[in-house]
């Protein structure tokens, strides 16, 4: 009896080991070209430009950031993306927890139909609305602005509405039914009771938009002509193509463009997995 267990713990542990080793291997792939990108932001043109590679310089130095400073407006690209970031994240999250909680705790006829309508605009690719939205947006004035990659969030995005209606279907409907009954009206059961259950869920949708925002590139290219309004990721690409020799300050420029992502990720981590662990509970 002892010999069989004792295999089968040997085999679940070789099988533990094997799964942890193969997915450190593929993280440390994957971590080479950010550790490049990092360490490259701080090494001298001569360690940038020797061979064999130097992986880790003896030298730190700063003159990069400078340089990058000199060449790259950072702080005007930086507060262009953070406006966009934060007005698209308060929109994507209010929008969509709104058509959530209407389509997991409100009873009505239709809702169902309307909810599949919703998931079904997820199968449209953006390639294929680009143009027509494009002319919508110049029809009314406002390409060259900020609106067309604020504006739309605040209309619902229909996979966080898909998220947040999951997490909703999950909480016990006696909480709206006892405030119901203490005289609570619906938008007082929404913002008081239902909001503050689903804070890990609205945590996560709203670092999901951040990032979408933070790392679009396609949409300003489309609608942003001034180069006064870029953002980190429009003027990045632009000032690759304007230096694309000048390694140190381009590589200064990525590092501090993943600092944020990394700072925000590393305050709300817990939440975020928690609300992405949470979610899909009940369909």
């Amino acid at each position: 009896m002892g010999t069989p267990r004792r295999q089968r713990r040997w085999t679940w542990l070789l099988t533990a080991l094997a799964k942890h080793a193969t997915l450190i291997g593929l993280s440390v792939i994957f971590l080479i070209p950010l550790v490049w990108m990092v360490t490259g932001a701080f090494k001298t043109a001569a360690d940038l430009n020797a061979s064999p590679t130097v992986w880790f310089p003896d030298q730190i130095t700063f003159d990069n950031f400078t340089q990058a400073a000199q060449l790259f407006p950072l702080a005007r690209y930086f507060f262009n993306t953070a406006v966009i970031c934060i007005f698209s994240m308060v929109g994507a999250v209010a929008s969509s927890a709104m058509v959530g909680y209407g389509l997991a705790r409100i009873e009505w006829r239709g809702r169902t139909a309307l909810f599949v309508v919703i998931l079904a605009t997820t199968m449209v690719p953006f390639y294929v609305t680009m143009l027509p939205v494009f002319e919508i947006w110049r029809a009314v004035g406002l390409t060259n602005t900020w609106l067309p990659l604020i504006l739309p969030q605040f209309l619902g995005v229909p996979i966080y509405i898909f998220l947040l209606r999951q997490f909703l279907m999950s909480l016990p409907k006696e909480l709206s039914e006892s405030a119901r009954i203490d005289g609570a009206n619906e938008w007082q059961i929404f913002t008081r009771v239902t909001l503050p259950l689903i804070k890990p869920a609205l945590v996560a949708v709203g670092l999901f938009q951040f990032l979408a925002s933070w790392n679009d590139f396609l949409g300003p290219l489309i609608y942003l002509s001034d180069a006064r309004l870029y953002t980190v990721s429009l003027g990045l690409n632009f000032f690759r193509g304007e230096y694309s020799t000048e390694f140190g300050p381009l590589m200064a420029v990525s590092t501090l463009a993943v600092v944020p992502i990394v700072v925000l990720f590393f305050f709300a981590q817990r939440t975020f997995i928690e609300g992405i662990t949470l979610t899909g509970v009940k369909g």
